[in-house]
């Protein structure tokens, strides 16, 4: 069994940073990327970040380059999403997911890609 559990998460004014964390344990796997996605309510879950876990590659949504950067620390196995200038448009339960086969930038996009996913953190943007 593999646990991603998700932190960090909380209410800051727009304008703001918060920084999520995302710590991986149960059986080891074979880590190929891992993501954050978020959904707001009455909508989809939607991609934010993904990156590639041997080579730290990166890609983000259109909405949130320059302001969030997603990153991983192979020895404590973890991964994390700095968030700055927060909008009240990203308030949203945030997840992470992990994916143990290989993809594309773009299929790195998808929900459909993911193998295991954490119970999120709710991120709160007031205007």
């Amino acid at each position: 069994q593999v646990q991603l559990v998700e932190s960090g998460g909380g209410l800051v004014q727009a304008g703001g940073s918060l920084r999520l964390s995302c710590a991986a344990s149960g059986r080891s796997f074979s880590r190929y990327a891992m993501g954050w996605f978020r959904q707001a309510p009455g909508k989809e879950r939607e991609f934010v970040a993904a990156i590639r876990w041997n080579d730290g590659s990166t890609t983000y949504r259109d909405s949130v380059k320059g302001r969030f950067t997603i990153s991983r620390d192979s020895a404590k196995n973890s991964l994390y999403l700095q968030m700055n200038s927060l909008k009240p448009e990203d308030t949203a339960v945030y997840y992470c997911a992990a994916a143990e086969t290989s993809a594309s930038i773009w299929t790195m996009k998808s929900t459909r890609f993911y193998d295991y996913w954490g119970q999120g953190t709710q991120v709160t943007v007031s205007s």
